[in-house]
């Protein structure tokens, strides 16, 4: 019988190796799996690459991952916003590398990862520093830049509802990186607010079919999100 379910948070997190290269979904606090982060700075994994839409706020999270030493690259499209503290006192100190992505171009080459496309050519950022040291072809007259597909090791995502098969559903704007996060990734890991029994999901609503999740795990955020 097929059960992705796990019941505590070290099952779910069980293999992450150091150095692995983290997808972390979310834009901002929105679908941003604030307990499998948590999972993973109690499982200890260290010198990872950790790949987001920004680079943490405040002291918690994957700000709080960051502050303990265990990243060693952040890639993302927003390094600093308000409360990136941990992040610009490592970075003015030279304790994280950066690379900065378009955030079109950071989903892009995810999904590619997972549709098993290489790389692409894009015409975002043609010109610009973020262009340095890639190739750039012309088509039909106008200048694209070569990005490649980005892969995680691990993604750890947000589901508004999941079954044992592992398909998921997102909530509005919930949805954003994770469903590309999830199909890029060798081990995907999704926290979702509602268990459903197999067939309660309607098969039009499945946004993450299961075949691209290995673990679920229950984190029932209150009766404010049901």
């Amino acid at each position: 019988m097929i059960n992705k379910i796990v019941r505590t948070m070290a099952e779910a997190m069980a293999g992450i190796r150091d150095g692995s290269t983290v997808l972390i979904g979310g834009f901002g606090a929105v679908g941003q799996p604030d307990a499998l982060i948590e999972g993973l700075i109690e499982q200890g994994a260290k010198d990872l690459v950790c790949v987001a839409n920004n680079a943490g706020t405040g002291r918690t999270g994957l700000a709080r991952l960051m502050e303990l030493g265990r990243v060693r690259k952040i890639i993302c499209s927003f390094p600093r916003s308000a409360g990136s503290v941990v992040f610009e006192e490592l970075y003015r100190e030279g304790r994280i590398e950066l690379e900065i992505v378009p955030q079109g171009t950071l989903a892009e080459r995810m999904r590619a990862a997972g549709a098993g496309v290489p790389a692409f050519y894009t015409p975002t950022g043609v010109g610009t520093l973020l262009a340095q040291g890639k190739e750039v072809r012309e088509i039909d007259g106008r200048p694209y830049v070569l990005e490649r597909a980005l892969k995680g090791d691990v993604a750890l995502i947000e589901a508004w509802e999941a079954d044992r098969w592992g398909n998921l559903t997102y909530r509005e704007s919930g949805r954003n990186f994770n469903p590309v996060m999830a199909m890029a990734a060798e081990l995907t890991i999704a926290q979702a607010m509602h268990i459903r029994a197999l067939g309660e999901i309607n098969p039009d609503h499945v946004v993450t079919p299961g075949i691209f999740v290995d673990r679920v795990i229950h984190v029932d955020r209150g009766p404010d999100w049901a």
